[in-house]
């Protein structure tokens, strides 16, 4: 490839080129046929924009609030698993992209570097993703390390009771090197006979049992909104909002856990009309374009959250990379904005996108 990338997937190719093709397909890879990897980008090729014209679009507002939060465009960065493999500083050269592009990053329960390591690296606002171990005790201890160093709010991921099967990592024998945030108190010893260890250690220390019920304990022991992410259904929408969340996360895990469950965007209407303004939605999975971001808030996102293109990002150029990826999707979603007249983040709405099932129904 020649020149400087323009646009995301050409990110993408600059990552495989410079990464082991281990880490790659780890982090590009999806759960068994990936079709639903797939579909999470194919679908936003199947809504329309209806873009509205003779529009003041002379100044375009992209900020956003999030939680209370002013960031600079409703563009987050996901919670993604160790960025050491992409880069040898880890999280704290994402986090410092995030500062420098006045946004969120969710540190992931995953990390390469610790809490401690990426609340230091700038000052910025971070949430905090946390899975639930069989030890209580060890995830609270980590709850509270997040809350002493500054982070804003949990995210607690609801889609991965086990690790869904991503035969990539099968093939290559992908071992889950240490993780410093419990490296001291949990063991990554677990054995498997496929030649990769991600799902063993998964089944030996994730709690399995963690339900509904218990969004309460992790409530009692944070002074932090918990948002929850990974959900597809009206059903479980209703039951975050029953339980006091602060916010969802219309998720599928990347297309990395169940194959075959929705694309993300075929499902976020659902959610948001389920919850009813009462909390928060946010979306993430297949974002690759400023028009995904406006689709997805047309649909009533308040916010999109990006993982795989900021891995690629810093894999191909390290921090520079990372604010890279950001500011394209922000240039692409001022561009969509000014194109389909809307001035601000507000004034995007339902009547601004046309979905397939509309599409379908229009000609019967």
């Amino acid at each position: 490839m020649v020149g400087e990338p323009v646009n995301l997937n050409e990110f993408q190719e600059l990552a495989r080129q410079a990464l082991p093709k281990m880490y790659y397909d780890f982090y590009a890879g999806g759960a068994e046929d990936q079709y639903t990897l797939e579909e999470n980008m194919e679908a936003f090729r199947r809504i329309m924009i209806r873009p509205r014209v003779l529009v003041d679009v002379s100044r375009i507002d992209l900020s956003t609030y999030v939680l209370g939060y002013n960031i600079s465009a409703p563009i987050l960065i996901a919670p993604t698993s160790l960025h050491k493999l992409a880069h040898p500083e880890g999280e704290v050269v994402t986090a410092r992209a995030a500062a420098a592009c006045k946004t969120i990053m969710a540190l992931s329960f995953t990390s390469s570097c610790t809490l401690e390591e990426v609340a230091s690296s700038c000052n910025a606002v971070r949430f905090f993703q946390i899975y639930v171990y069989k030890r209580r005790d060890l995830s609270a201890l980590l709850v509270q390390r997040a809350e002493r160093n500054g982070y804003k709010a949990l995210v607690l991921t609801a889609d991965s009771p086990r690790v869904g099967r991503k035969e990539a990592d099968i093939k290559n024998k992908m071992i889950l090197p240490k993780l410093k945030n419990t490296e001291r108190f949990l063991s990554l010893e677990a054995s498997s006979d496929n030649g990769s260890n991600l799902a063993a250690v998964a089944k030996e220390t994730k709690d399995a049992s963690f339900c509904w019920k218990d969004i309460e304990w992790l409530s009692t022991i944070t002074n932090m909104p918990i948002l929850i992410k990974g959900l597809l259904t009206r059903e479980d929408a209703i039951k975050a909002v029953k339980v006091g969340v602060a916010g969802i996360v219309v998720s599928n895990h990347g297309g990395r856990q169940l194959d075959y469950a929705p694309a993300t965007i075929t499902v976020l209407e659902e959610v948001v009309q389920a919850v009813g303004g009462r909390i928060p939605v946010f979306f993430d999975g297949g974002v690759r374009r400023g028009t995904d971001v406006f689709k997805a808030l047309a649909l009533g996102a308040q916010a999109v959250l990006i993982g795989r293109p900021v891995i690629y990002g810093l894999a191909a150029k390290g921090e520079y990379g990372v604010r890279q990826v950001i500011q394209m999707l922000k240039d692409e979603l001022e561009l969509t904005m000014a194109l389909s007249g809307c001035p601000s983040v507000k004034d995007i709405t339902r009547r601004h996108v046309r979905t397939e099932r509309e599409r379908l129904h229009s000609m019967l």
